[in-house]
């Protein structure tokens, strides 16, 4: 009875189950499987924008005032860079002078009132330049950029120029007036265009910074005595105010 009993109370051995879990053959099968590389159809590589090899500040070469009478210069102001690039070769770089002697200058100038006088355009492409122009009563105003050069930008600039002038000299624009008030026309050009860069072409603030000199600043000749006696006195005066100045800064 005992030997039964002890036989009854031994166990059978654990079951091996020759069947797997098909979730464990899945895990199993995805440690060991190389999928192919792909990328996304909506991804690209980067790209990195290149800027116009031409492209520079110096964007003016000239600006120039004609007179369609004569053919005279009334103003001219031709620009170049105030640095040259060390790698520049010649008169080969953004910006440079074109026409950097007179001869030049003059040769070009009077090409170039033939050319525009027989066109109604006002953008031409006269020597490899672009010009762009307006006729004031008997002068005309150009402004040469390159070749490769905006018209719009350029033409920007003579409008400014254009309606500056008008602004300062009270709708007179000719030949006469200009050369009376040189001053302001030239300071005009400056304040658009400097050093071949443009810097301003709102003609309302171009006329406001270029001011004639208010009049009560102007001394009243008619009360100076130009006599030689006069100017001794005015001699001796300075010399006396000057020593006075030298003394009290010692």
């Amino acid at each position: 009875m005992q030997h039964m009993l002890e036989a009854s109370t031994e166990l059978p051995p654990p079951r091996t189950s020759t069947t797997s879990c098909p979730l464990n053959d899945h895990i199993h099968h995805s440690h060991h499987t190389q999928y192919p590389h792909t990328t996304r159809p909506d991804t690209a590589p980067p790209q990195t924008a290149t800027m116009a090899p031409n492209m520079s500040l110096f964007s003016v070469n000239a600006i120039l005032i004609l007179s369609t009478d004569d053919s005279s210069r009334i103003l001219a102001k031709y620009y170049s860079p105030p640095h040259i690039p060390s790698t520049a070769v010649g008169n080969d770089y953004p910006g440079a002078n074109p026409y950097p002697n007179l001869k030049d200058q003059k040769a070009f100038e009077k090409g170039l009132l033939e050319k525009t006088a027989k066109t109604t355009s006002d953008v031409i492409l006269y020597d490899n330049r672009v010009v762009v122009f307006k006729t004031e009563a008997d002068t005309m105003l150009y402004v040469v950029g390159g070749a490769d050069e905006n018209e719009i930008m350029l033409y920007n600039v003579i409008l400014a120029l254009r309606d500056s002038l008008n602004i300062l000299l009270k709708n007179s624009v000719d030949k006469r007036t200009l050369i009376e008030n040189y001053d302001l026309a030239s300071l005009c050009i400056d304040e658009i265009v400097d050093d071949g860069i443009i810097l301003e072409t709102d003609p309302v603030i171009v006329a406001s910074r270029v001011s004639r000199p208010p009049q009560q600043d102007i001394p009243n000749m008619q009360g100076i005595d130009l006599s030689e006696e006069g100017l001794l006195k005015l001699y001796s005066f300075g010399k006396q105010k000057l020593g006075e100045r030298l003394r009290q800064g010692l």
